[in-house]
């Protein structure tokens, strides 16, 4: 199983509009930063974890040739608003994508993006994707897809557990019955915003305290803000290490 990072970023995306900060003025390419969005590739079929607004740019960056199918984590703008670029792949392959998520993120979806789910009866559009909400463990590609329940600040929000990798993004709190599904990772990507708190986010102390307790063989750290320099890595404890655009990881 490949996964790659198709954006680090936090919400903003970095460099950030209208600053001059040495991250967003960083020449390192690892300081460049798309909106959060993974990608994971299993014999041959893409699923695709939230449609991140630079989703366009994401897919032509990597080729990527197909979506076969996709998890939703929550319904903020910078993990949805690029859901409409997944025309692109349906004007190739004419085919209705199935769709994952829960009830709260398929119905705000759903409401916002009403022609993707329902296009034929809007005229000039085709469904895109097929809905599924989902309350336990299911299977995609021959693989036990585990939906990890988070909090969002005051929300709620959706990790996904696949084999032995975990992406658990946008979460502030994961509840004691989440810890019990996420033991003997040997990958574990999480939300690590900042260096300073932040009430709907870990921050670097936070994230790092749930590696602490977890244990997985490697962590990598994602959604960043400017406040984080990809150079930082160098103090971050042995295992872990900060995501960057790109990053590609073998499970």
């Amino acid at each position: 199983m490949k996964i790659t990072i198709l954006g680090s970023g936090t919400s903003t995306g970095i460099p950030m509009v209208g600053c001059h900060c040495p991250v967003c003025s960083s020449t390192d390419p690892h300081d460049k930063r798309t909106r959060a969005s993974l990608l994971i590739e299993i014999e041959g079929k893409y699923l695709l974890i939230d449609t991140s607004p630079d989703l366009r740019r994401q897919a032509l960056r990597h080729r990527i040739p197909h979506i076969d199918a996709v998890l939703l984590t929550h319904p903020h703008a910078d993990h949805i608003n690029g859901i409409d670029d997944l025309r692109g792949f349906h004007f190739i392959h004419r085919r209705v994508v199935p769709c994952y998520g829960s009830s709260e993120t398929m119905k705000a979806v759903r409401r916002n993006f009403s022609y993707i789910f329902r296009g034929h009866e809007v005229p000039g559009y085709a469904p895109l994707l097929e809905p599924h909400v989902i309350h336990e463990p299911f299977s995609l590609f021959g693989r036990r897809i585990m939906p990890i329940h988070l909090y969002h600040g005051t929300m709620s929000a959706t990790g996904y557990r696949i084999g032995a990798a975990a992406y658990l993004t946008d979460c502030s709190r994961i509840p004691e019955s989440s810890f019990a599904l996420l033991e003997g990772l040997d990958l574990l990507i999480i939300d690590g915003l900042r260096y300073t708190p932040h009430e709907n986010h870990f921050n670097i102390e936070g994230a790092l305290g749930v590696v602490e307790r977890l244990q997985p063989r490697r962590a990598v750290l994602t959604h960043l803000t400017h406040e984080v320099s990809h150079a930082d890595g160098d103090r971050l404890p042995a295992g872990v290490e900060f995501a960057y655009d790109g990053m590609e990881l073998c499970v």
